[in-house]
């Protein structure tokens, strides 16, 4: 359920001191190193309680909320807004850590502060969207219809997507140069990056990781893509430059709004929801199907523990006893290397 909670005319009525504190707390986040992408969530987050302070809860200052208060916007974000458990939960881990700051940090302003938002009990963490699954196969006509309507850029991207399994901000970090000859591994099954490409992870920097493409598929639309740049003199390291006003401004890469509007078009047609991260399942679920041996599979993806094997890999229980027992009992499947991928 989306709603329009904030805006500009709200925001200029809010509790100065609360627009104070905010700054305060922002400013605080930034000299322990937390990402851009984390502070942005936080201040959005914010403003979101903000404006339903402003509106029903007389624009009290943060500092001075009862625990009564707490529980009333939560109760108004779950009926009206209709938000689900994990936006309640994220919201509320905002205002968390904003009263954990006044506590540990401004305890010589509010010295008889204590927390409370921790003591609202959240509700059942539930998930309340199925996700879109998707196999190689299903992606595959995809591929071909933006080739035929030459739009080789998307198809670059959506072929990226898959054969990489890495997040949305991480696809707009590639640069031309990873895909060189040189940095073919395994007889050439695989595209390895010559440097490390920031990926998800606490602090400005996230977690750097050497990064994986599969060669043999991803590299027809990489060539179809560096064909169309080169007739429209687009030269830049990066795979996707930023495009504006009709020009390509090469020093930049694109932004993850330009992925959004490319997933929504794919979208219509998949004929379901389409985003990035469905196909980091794929991309795990397709190399468990070929029988790598799971140690590698994490390795390619970056993961310091197995788990995340678990959470990504798609395939059915009968799909994987089917592979290991027959109508002669117990079958015989080999491992494979990457380079027979």
């Amino acid at each position: 359920m989306y709603n329009e909670i904030t805006s500009e005319e709200k925001m200029r009525e809010v509790n100065e001191d609360n627009l104070q504190l905010e700054e305060d707390f922002i400013e605080y986040l930034e000299s322990i190193d937390r990402s851009q992408g984390t502070i942005k969530q936080y201040r959005a987050n914010l403003h979101v309680f903000w404006c339903w302070n402003l509106e029903f809860n007389k624009n009290k200052f943060f500092v001075d909320l009862t625990k009564r208060e707490i529980a009333k916007f939560q109760n108004y974000a779950i009926n009206t807004w209709q938000w689900s458990p994990s936006r309640i939960r994220t919201v509320k881990a905002t205002l968390s850590s904003l009263s954990n700051f006044i506590e540990c940090i401004l305890d010589d302003e509010y010295q008889d502060y204590k927390p409370i938002v921790r003591k609202i009990e959240s509700p059942t963490n539930e998930s309340v969207r199925v996700g879109s699954v998707f196999k190689v196969e299903d992606i595959q006509p995809v591929l071909d219809q933006l080739v035929e309507k030459k739009k080789y850029e998307k198809a670059c991207f959506l072929a990226l997507a898959l054969y990489s399994g890495r997040r949305k901000a991480e696809l707009t970090r590639f640069k031309v140069s990873y895909f060189d000859d040189s940095n073919l591994i395994c007889n050439g099954a695989l595209y390895k990056t010559p440097e490390k490409i920031k990926t998800k992870g606490r602090g400005q920097r996230g977690k750097l990781l050497d990064v994986y493409v599969l060669a043999k598929q991803f590299k027809p639309y990489f060539d179809l893509w560096m064909e169309e740049r080169k007739k429209n003199n687009v030269e830049s390291e990066w795979l996707f430059p930023k495009y504006r006003d009709g020009h390509f401004i090469c020093e930049d890469h694109i932004d993850t709004s330009i992925i959004d509007s490319w997933s929504r078009s794919i979208s219509k047609m998949l004929h379901k929801p389409f985003y990035p991260h469905a196909l980091r399942h794929t991309f795990t679920t397709n190399l468990l199907e070929q029988n790598l041996p799971e140690s590698i599979v994490q390795s390619i993806q970056g993961w310091s523990s197995a788990d995340m094997l678990r959470i990504y890999d798609d395939r059915s229980s009968d799909s994987q006893l089917e592979k290991y027992f027959g109508a002669e009992g117990i079958n015989q499947v080999e491992k494979k290397s990457l380079s027979e991928l």
